[in-house]
This record gives C-alpha cells, structure tokens and sequence, in this order.
C-alpha cells in the first residue's frame, strides 16, 4: 500500500490537519500520515478518533507509557511550584536528582543538560578537556575512537563522525579528531588505539541502525582496552536505558561498567526533555563554573520528572515486563519467519527491542510501515527494508499479540 493510497482513507480532521502543517512545518521528516491528539499507556489517539498501538513510543523516551500518571502527577505539581531558574541559584530538588541518577547508575557525579545529543557532546567535551588536563594528550591532538553506523544525535560535531550520508552530506567542514572502525569489532578499536586516543564512544546496541546486537564479548573487551590504554569508555544508553533490554541499562547485562554514561530519552518520561551526563567524578570535575553550562539543565521541572522516573526504574516491573513480553514476540516472530520465508530475511531482539529485516526485493521498510497503520499499529523503519519494534515496556500480553496479529495480517498482504 502507498502513502497516497492510504491518503484517500485519512479522516477529515487528520485531511486538515496534515495539510495545515504543508507549508510551514519544514521537510526534515517524512512522518506517516497520522495526526495523534492523545495517548494512554501504549495506545495513541488520532484527531479523528481512531486509536493505535504505538510500536516506536518516541524511540523508546516513552518506555513507561502515555501519560504515566505518576510522572504527570511529578511534572504537574513541579509546575505549580517553579519552573525554570538559572543555575546561577541552587534548587531545592536538583540535588535529590542528581543523587539518585548516581547511585541508579553507580556513578559519581551527574552533569543535566536537555537532549540525548546535548549529553553526548557534553561527553565528547569532558574526554577532551580529560585528555588534556589528567592524560597528557597534547593540545588540540586528542581523539575519540567512534563506530560505523553509529547515532549519536544531530549537530555538527555528531554529525561529523556519522557514516550515515542522508546525516552528514551538505554539512561540512566536518570537526576533527574522531576515528571509526566497525562497531562490534574489538580487535578495530584495538588497533586505532594511539597514545592521542582520549575516549571510546559506542552504543551498547544500535538502534537506528535496525537494533544491530554486538558479540557478546564486544563491551567487556572495549572496557579492558580502555583500562590498559589509560582512555575513557563512554556509552551512549539513550535509546537502550531505562528497561529497554530488559536491565536498567544494557551495560548491565554484560557486567560492564563504562567510564561516562550518555543518558536521555525515556530519562524525561515522555513528557519532557531530560538528559545526563553521569561519570567517574575524575573525569567530570575537569568541568569548572565557567566552563560549561546549560539554561535550562537540571531546571526544577526536570528534576522532578527525572527523580519520579528513576523511582518507577527502581521497581524493576518495567524490565521484567520488556523481558517477558519480548519473549513473547519473538515467539511469534519465529513462527512468521517460518510462514513467511524469503519475505522476512531476519530479525534481532533484545528486551522489547526488535529489528526485522525485510527482503528488499518484495517490500521496503516504509512500505511494512504504511501497511501496519491500516492495520492501526504505528511502526518505524530504519534504514531501507528495516523496520523497528519498540513498544513502550508496559505493553500488555493482549498488546503485544494486536501488533503480531497485524503483522502477520501486513505480510499476508505483501505476499499476496
């Protein structure tokens, strides 16, 4: 089914409201043409009234579900007391935050800041000053040993070390001091390893990539590396924290322990940007007044999203959820790759985290995607005939079997 197909269909309210974002809104997304008002744990409501199963919930910033109605309650009373300060002040909840970010993570000092891509700079800048002020790497020579297929976010520093095209093209001169080698290679990162080498940043898995696993050894032997070479090991666990795998962070699943961690996403609870810095206090006290800020970091509103979040993670119903219903889809995703073979090439899965491989010859990714909203699921591809799965993590057992029940329903039609 095409898009404009599926067009003639749209209710009168989304007709409008599409077309009312058709001339101002810019082009940098190509959204599914879907108008949402409203959302409930793991279902979305359109302007028209039509309800869906929400299979991406936000790239997984929404694992705990529509309006949570204890992380609204959080935000709502925050609201009613004080919103923003500058941190020239202290605030009364700041430090209740960052207190229990550290000990959720076992870390030592936490940094605030708003997005998942404001953190991963954040990072970047603190493996650099690091470099220079406790390593010895000499001015403007430090660099930081990255991964193919990474995603990281979108500035201009991020996107200079993307080997995604569509990401990077047009945007030079790109910033230096970044090396790439093939993600789930240790023995790579090994070998660009020079006495210059400040950092290694990775994702624990990749999820824009289509949920690409690593070997299981690949985040032990990064650690080992970066212990013998005195570097630092950053993990971006934006999309994977937070229950996403199944574990608070996927770190934890290989008992590994990275020097900085780059948290966000579901760290705001769906209802509000919040993202993190948390480290080695060695390495993040080489941020003095003056040297690094953010306005609206760490605001009170936040604070108090981000506390309530990390109280919901600490009773670990969400992870054993994502494990217990992502066991339960790939159940069903086994059988589909047996129906279905040569439609379906493959799939990956971790928690309630799932990337399928389409056979590109027959469907594209987009295509998966276009279907599956007739079927009233709202998926995303990756990257050509990849599609994601990613429901939030309080997706029930009838849930999960809805959005299996249209797949299958989605490749009955392809094939035919």
């Amino acid at each position: 089914m095409t898009e404009n197909s599926q067009q003639n269909t749209l209710g009168p309210l989304t007709t409008l409201a599409i077309e009312a974002e058709r001339h101002t809104v810019t082009t940098n997304y190509h959204p599914l043409p879907v108008v949402l008002a409203e959302g409930d744990g793991a279902w979305v409501t359109d302007v028209d009234g039509v309800r869906y199963l929400d299979a991406l919930s936000g790239y997984s910033a929404v694992n705990f579900g529509h309006s949570n109605p204890r992380i609204v309650a959080a935000a709502q009373q925050q609201i009613a007391k004080l919103g923003l300060i500058a941190r020239a002040f202290h605030s009364a909840n700041l430090g209740a935050f960052c207190n229990a970010l550290a000990d959720l993570t076992g870390m030592d000092m936490v940094l605030p800041a708003n997005s998942g891509a404001e953190a991963v700079e954040t990072a970047i800048k603190a493996a650099r000053k690091w470099g220079y002020t406790v390593k010895g790497v000499g001015d403007n020579q430090a660099e930081i040993i990255v991964m193919d297929d990474n995603f990281h976010g979108r500035t201009s520093t991020i996107v200079s070390f993307s080997t995604d095209e569509d990401a990077k093209e047009g945007y030079g001169p790109y910033t230096p001091g970044f090396i790439s080698v093939p993600f789930g290679d240790a023995q790579a990162v090994r070998e660009a390893i020079t006495p210059n080498t400040v950092a290694v940043l990775t994702e624990p898995i990749q999820g824009e990539a289509g949920v690409v696993i690593p070997p299981a050894t690949f985040l032990p032997d990064i650690r080992k590396i970066c212990d013998d070479n005195n570097v630092l090991m950053i993990v971006d666990e934006i999309q994977s924290g937070f229950g996403r795998t199944g574990a608070t962070f996927a770190c934890e699943l290989l008992g590994v322990q990275p020097d900085l961690y780059t948290l966000g996403k579901a760290l705001g609870g769906g209802v509000y940007p919040v993202s993190a810095v948390v480290g080695r206090r060695g390495v993040l006290e080489v941020f003095t007044p003056g040297t690094h800020g953010s306005t609206f970091g760490g605001n009170p509103i936040a604070a108090a999203i981000g506390l309530e979040v990390i109280e919901i993670t600490k009773t670990g119903e969400f992870q054993q959820n994502a494990l217990d219903r992502g066991a339960q889809l790939r159940h069903r995703l086994e059988g589909m790759m047996v129906e279905h073979a040569g439609l379906i090439d493959g799939f990956r899965q971790i928690g309630l985290w799932v990337g399928i491989d389409f056979n590109p010859d027959v469907v594209t990714g987009r295509e998966v995607c276009e279907l599956m909203m007739a079927h009233r699921v709202l998926m995303k591809d990756a990257h050509g005939s990849v599609v994601r799965i990613s429901p939030p993590l309080c997706a029930t057992e009838v849930d999960i079997d809805f959005l299996c029940d249209a797949l299958e329903a989605t490749l009955g039609q392809v094939a035919s």
